[in-house]
């Protein structure tokens, strides 16, 4: 298939066709980019919405049973699972497929004609995503999917890259996850428009729902209001009435929600929570807000790719002496850097 099939493809809604151009994409191939450049038009509809976590939380299985709701009520859905690569081969199992395809023996939700699934390798990235994800998402969008889950590796202290790509980032957490400092330090609580609780009959989710409570009100705007209430008011904040106030003075509070994501229990609230986050970042602007500084960020990263390739090619500016040049410290490298931008701008501008 060539790059005019495959978009036409796209258009038409051939699956063969979208496959075939996140393989182009993917690896790279020259005709990617410009499938990517036609399709453009076309995005910007669907709700991506991101689900991260620490490993064994229950992301995957929470994935299966969000596609199976979402296709209840009629919404088309994609969905980019994320694993991690092998350091040697760049590949990966593909586990989450082979996991989702295990959930149900009665309905293989990646056989749906409303679902797309597609694995890919991290192949060495941090941040829980792959380098061609957001490109992959679009491919999706551009196709027409109403809903598009990413689910990221799920490899610790590296999974907030998933608001790079995500209008609803959701994360998953489970009862007695350890460490708190660790979790911290992942910043996955700096991240969440919504938080959930799985494996909750495991026991200890009242404690860690009380946890996410306490780390959500540290916010300015909880401080504020704390900062109001007497010291009687203390019971208050550890029974969680001082969180049902805030969610009532601020424009949005991540909700936690508590699933057993394998019996289903919870699934139905998640989804109300990620519709209802869609629709407040629609009405309040923030979507726009949100896909603004993501475009920003994908401009600047694409601008400094074009960089690289010109100094690759580029026989009128020696990089590699630069470099050895700097290494013999007959330079340093910001002096260096700063000639190079000068240099690719006289060639440029010439």
């Amino acid at each position: 298939m060539n790059v005019d099939d495959i978009v036409r493809g796209i258009e038409e809604g051939n699956r063969r066709a979208l496959a075939r151009a996140i393989t182009y994409v993917e690896n790279e191939y020259p005709e990617g980019k410009e499938i990517m450049k036609r399709i453009f038009s076309r995005t910007g509809k669907a709700h991506v919405v991101g689900i991260t976590g620490f490993p064994g939380v229950g992301k995957s299985t929470t994935v299966s049973k969000l596609v199976q709701k979402f296709r209840e009520v009629g919404k088309t859905v994609g969905v980019v699972a994320v694993d991690p690569g092998s350091p040697f081969t760049g590949g990966a199992l593909l586990g989450d497929r082979l996991r989702m395809e295990g959930l149900d023996v009665n309905r293989n939700l990646w056989l749906d004609p409303g679902v797309f699934f597609r694995s890919m390798s991290s192949r060495g990235k941090a941040g829980g995503l792959a380098a061609k994800t957001g490109d992959v998402i679009r491919l999706l969008d551009a196709f027409g999917f109403d809903v598009i889950l990413v689910e990221t590796v799920g490899a610790g202290q590296s999974e907030v890259d998933i608001v790079e790509v995500a209008d609803t980032s959701i994360v998953v957490m489970m009862p007695e996850m350890g460490d708190e400092i660790q979790i911290n330090k992942a910043g996955i609580l700096e991240i969440g428009d919504i938080y959930v609780v799985n494996k909750a009959d495991l026991g200890g989710a009242e404690k860690t729902v009380k946890w996410l409570k306490s780390m959500i009100m540290m916010d300015q705007e909880a401080v504020d209001i704390l900062s109001k209430t007497t010291h009687a008011d203390e019971l208050a904040v550890q029974s969680g009435e001082i969180f049902e106030r805030m969610k009532k003075s601020k424009d949005w509070v991540p909700p936690i929600i508590t699933t057993v994501a394998d019996k289903g229990e919870g699934i139905d609230e998640l989804v109300k929570a990620i519709e209802d986050h869609f629709e407040y970042l629609k009405k309040s602007g923030k979507l726009t807000e949100r896909r603004v500084r993501r475009l920003s960020r994908e401009l600047f990263d694409l601008i400094m790719d074009e960089i690289k390739q010109i100094l690759s090619r580029n026989e009128r500016i020696d990089f590699r002496d630069y470099v050895e040049r700097v290494v013999k410290g007959e330079k340093d490298p910001h002096t260096s850097a700063e000639e190079i931008v000068e240099r690719l701008l006289r060639v440029g501008c010439s």
